[in-house]
């Protein structure tokens, strides 16, 4: 029998609803059809040998294919999506991590995954959309099977359902496993936290290879029985047509994709007052306060500002929707796990302290894949210790400070570039702001900043140093602020912190 917490079980409690998925343009996928296509799904994999906790490789574009074949893989395998704009070198890398039992591309789209895996000698599935439906699709197996067919048994709560890795900006990444029960408490958690129903409708532009947009737009708005419209992705003036034909009552994205969207928001007033958008989530990283206060003047909704992280699943922490407080610069309140902040010896610390967040939950990963050094520095007492500095104020809501390996430590004064993002970002002249450490010869390392202007706003850096010193300590003020066209981001959309010192052939 399917386990009550399994993706499996999640999917088939919704069976006689529809939609579930949907595409631009599209007749979208109902609940009973995406049922039907996973029992197909499994037994296609269980018939090359492939089953419970074996790990599959997803290499497909963004869209409700990509959405339905991580939903579809999960429920009889590990699903393990990858960027597919990842290299030749960097697909050698993660199918040898991972220990891919098998490939998944597009029919007829060329991918150097292709030749990677015939290298390692990894079987090739192959997926051919369906006219009927958004994210239907055929799964078409390697014309020789690599290994004895398996049982055809549902993945059970504890079984992994996906795994992913972790950034590897400044170390080798690190392989996350999450089980079923991981999963389906973080949807149903931020289902709570958002009110979700079966009349929702989340628009989804996050790329389907990262837990924001897997958890958060995907499987949160199947768990309450609602629907997700997968887009390839956010292409500015596009958003707004989607806005206007799909209707949806809310998206997901990251504060690079929100800045973007309120850079066309003017040109497009019509569309967003005729939307049914009932609020906007924010999440995997920091949201800049002004940024929040515009999108809400903007799209006429609140702004929900959330915490995630892949090792929880995604969710930790949220603010609440109206009428109970949300504040710009909090992610929030616990929303799933507890949190607590944790001192440098492990005692967990009062209210008001500064420290490390610490996490405990069932959606929390029960530890790093493989890597029993790192699980032992990053557990303590059962709580996950996320690497984040922040405080839990009298309320209960959390600031984040910085990432604890972002914190600039200039002569032993520690800087946590948050605060000077937030106080750049209150310059009109300033769109977006990334602050980092460079190196110092007399400090060691001192802090820099990174400035995108407004369209035809200008500031000079002197001016800027001046509006941070006077809301900031003098030893805050960023000694060099350098200007750019784009910022650096990730796949993800995330501005690029750690390193970027660098990148810029920035020295004190």
């Amino acid at each position: 029998m399917t386990d009550d917490r399994s993706i499996g079980a999640l999917l088939a409690a919704s069976a006689g609803k529809e939609p579930a998925i949907g595409a631009p343009g599209l007749q979208p996928l109902s609940y009973r059809q995406l049922h039907a296509l996973a029992a197909r799904v499994g037994a296609t994999l269980n018939g090359a040998g492939i089953g419970r906790n074996d790990r599959v490789v997803i290499v497909l574009p963004n869209g409700a294919e990509a959405a339905s074949c991580f939903l579809t893989v999960a429920v009889h395998a590990t699903a393990a999506p990858l960027n597919p704009s990842f290299t030749a070198e960097e697909f050698a890398f993660y199918l040898a991590d991972l220990h891919a039992r098998a490939v998944i591309v597009m029919k007829g789209v060329d991918s150097p995954v292709r030749q990677i895996a015939a290298a390692q000698d990894i079987p090739l599935f192959e997926i051919g959309p369906e006219p009927s439906a958004a994210g239907s699709f055929v799964l078409i197996p390697p014309a020789l099977p690599r290994a004895p067919a398996r049982p055809a048994t549902p993945a059970h709560a504890d079984d992994i359902a996906l795994v992913l890795h972790t950034s590897g900006t400044t170390a080798r990444p690190k392989i996350v496993p999450l089980t079923h029960a991981n999963l389906t408490a973080s949807a149903r958690n931020i289902g709570h936290t958002l009110a979700l129903t079966a009349t929702d409708v989340c628009l989804n532009i996050m790329p389907l290879f990262h837990i924001h947009g897997l958890v958060a737009a995907v499987l949160s708005s199947l768990a309450a029985g609602g629907s997700v419209v997968c887009t390839p992705g956010l292409t500015g003036f596009r958003f707004f047509t989607w806005l206007r034909d799909v209707r949806p009552t809310w998206y997901t994205a990251v504060p690079t994709m929100h800045q973007a969207l309120l850079e066309l928001a003017p040109r497009f007033k019509e569309a967003i007052a005729a939307a049914p958008l009932r609020l906007i989530r924010s999440s995997s990283a920091s949201l800049p306060p002004p940024v929040m206060q515009a999108l809400e003047a903007a799209f006429g909704v609140p702004v929900i500002e959330a915490y995630g992280m892949t090792e929880a699943a995604h969710q930790m922490a949220s603010n609440p929707l109206p009428p109970a407080p949300r504040y710009a610069g909090s992610v929030g309140l616990a929303a799933g796990p507890e949190i607590a902040i944790m001192g440098p010896d492990g005692a967990l610390l009062p209210h008001g302290s500064v420290g490390e967040v610490v996490i405990r939950g069932d959606n929390v990963t029960r530890g790093y894949d493989g890597d029993p050094e790192v699980n032992l520095r990053s557990y303590h007492d059962g709580w996950f210790r996320t690497g984040d500095q922040g405080v839990l104020d009298e309320q209960g809501y959390l600031r984040l400070t910085g990432r604890l390996k972002e914190i600039i430590n200039r002569a032993g004064e520690k800087v946590a570039p948050l605060e000077v993002d937030n106080v750049l970002m209150t310059h009109p002249a300033v769109r977006q702001v990334v602050t980092f450490a460079m190196p110092s010869r007399i400090f060691g390392e001192d802090v820099a900043a990174a400035i995108v202007l407004r369209e035809d706003a200008q500031v000079d850096e002197e001016t800027l140093r001046q509006h941070v010193a006077a809301r900031l300590a003098a030893f805050k003020v960023p000694r060099k602020i350098v200007f750019l066209k784009e910022i650096p981001k990730g796949p993800t959309g995330k501005l690029q912190r750690v390193g970027l010192a660098e990148q810029l052939d920035l020295n004190d």
